[in-house]
């Protein structure tokens, strides 16, 4: 008798929801995964998940469809589970999505850590946070320095970020400037990896976790995960460090996963709290003792540092702020606006009219954005309309917020500077604190069982 498979549709932005496919369905004969959904990040849609990848059930690959056809696919494929895997949207949102689903019949899923985490035989610290923007970046950037310091191998995994050849793509290693041009990639990417392998530090990422694991195990005596988009970890952790933003008070209870990365923390980090008021402050504390009273909480700020900030007083300045932080992280400004206030510019020049491409679809999707510009960069042509839009507006100076010095990858014809920062902890308990509890390499592994 031929078993029946359950249809599948699983929705994502080209990160976890590869990574749940690859390590519960692609091998699953009880599953046939017709397609995939994309959204969030541009032109991941129309692509097909490569057969290289998606294993002997799916020789042809897996189409991967813009996310506003679910309702179709669900009716004309008959779909019977519809598999949610992004992250950093409200509980609402999420809800919507399931109240769609249901009102089609088919069921409406979330996949846990137990499905979805991987084990390694390295001791795992994982940085994650309630809300992109959060910090986390600086505070993984804090917790290599800290394990290095101390004398250990330390490689850092980071979230997936897979926007060109997936076939291509599946496992990455990163420790040059080169490997970064050899991937071809984004503005997004280079600020996550390019901070890192200042520090010497080989970073890894791609599609498939469980090979990337296997190799970085072989030149880590700690795996740190660098967790993207607010994400639960793919990889099990000794060490869960979640991140929480006193200036988005109450939304660390309210979105997905970041509640999850809340509750699971083993350490919380309140960070920017030199800037946050002391009432949100007191907010986020009172949400991690209602769901997490056992955390470690560790409060700290991101000083922000500019090259020659006597440069920018009594300027018009043009603020070029990390992108995925203002738009679907939801914030009006980020820390270039910040230092432009601080080091007394006279005038914050709004880009909006001389906004270029796709910058302007941009605008009009994050409404809540203010007079700054998100530094978009998914692909060459968005790189060039970032260019193109920074020379057009009329400003004495460019102030420049992103992790990476947008210089490297497009000519300013503006003067510019860079605005930096770097997490630092208020007090003790501290990083090298909770640190210091990590297993030796080798036990972590025999502990788990």
């Amino acid at each position: 008798m031929t078993r029946t498979k359950t249809r599948v549709v699983i929705m994502g932005a080209a990160g976890r929801d590869f990574h749940n496919f690859n390590v519960y369905f692609r091998d699953n004969p009880d599953y046939q995964v017709v397609a995939f959904t994309a959204t969030q990040i541009p032109n991941i849609e129309g692509r097909i998940y490569p057969p290289e990848l998606s294993g002997s059930l799916y020789p042809s690959g897996i189409p991967i469809y813009t996310e506003s056809r679910l309702s179709q696919l669900i009716r004309e494929e008959r779909i019977e589970q519809v598999i949610f895997a992004y992250s950093d949207v409200s509980h609402e949102y999420v809800m919507h999505i399931a109240s769609l689903v249901l009102a089609h019949g088919a069921d409406f899923r979330l996949m846990g850590p137990d499905s979805t985490m991987l084990s390694s035989r390295c001791p795992v610290v994982a940085v994650t946070a309630v809300r992109t923007g959060s910090g986390k970046s600086q505070t993984t950037r804090r917790v290599v320095d800290l394990i290095r310091a101390g004398g250990k191998r330390v490689v850092a995994v980071r979230h997936p970020m897979p926007y060109g050849d997936l076939r291509e793509q599946a496992i990455q290693r990163y420790a040059s400037y080169q490997d970064l041009d050899r991937y071809k990639c984004t503005i997004e990417e280079r600020e996550e990896y390019e901070p890192l392998i200042d520090r010497g530090v080989i970073v890894y990422a791609g599609v498939d976790y469980e090979a990337i694991l296997r190799q970085a195990e072989q030149e880590a005596d700690v795996v740190v995960w660098d967790g993207g988009n607010n994400d639960i970890p793919f990889y099990r952790p000794d060490l869960l460090i979640t991140v929480a933003d006193p200036l988005r008070p109450g939304h660390e209870i309210k979105y997905h996963p970041g509640e999850t990365n809340l509750r699971m923390a083993d350490v919380v980090v309140i960070n920017k709290v030199d800037t946050a008021d002391a009432e949100n402050i007191h907010v986020v504390r009172t949400h991690i003792q209602q769901v997490n009273h056992e955390a470690i909480v560790i409060e700290a700020a991101s000083p922000i540092y500019v090259e020659e900030p006597d440069q920018v007083r009594g300027k018009r300045v043009l603020v070029v702020e990390d992108g995925p932080t203002i738009t679907h992280g939801e914030m009006a400004y980020g820390a270039g606006l910040v230092a432009a206030r601080r080091f007394g510019a006279e005038e914050i020049v709004n880009p909006r009219p001389h906004a270029r491409g796709s910058l302007l679809n941009t605008y009009d999707k994050f409404a809540h954005i203010g007079a700054v510009l998100p530094a978009m960069g998914y692909g060459p042509e968005q790189v060039k309309e970032l260019e193109e839009t920074i020379n057009a507006t009329p400003c004495d100076l460019v102030l420049i917020a992103t992790p990476i010095d947008l210089r490297r990858v497009m000519r300013i014809n503006h003067p510019a500077q860079r605005v930096r920062y770097e997490l630092q902890e208020i007090g003790r308990p501290n990083l090298e604190d909770v640190l210091a509890r990590l297993p030796e390499a080798g036990t972590a592994a025999t502990a788990r069982g």
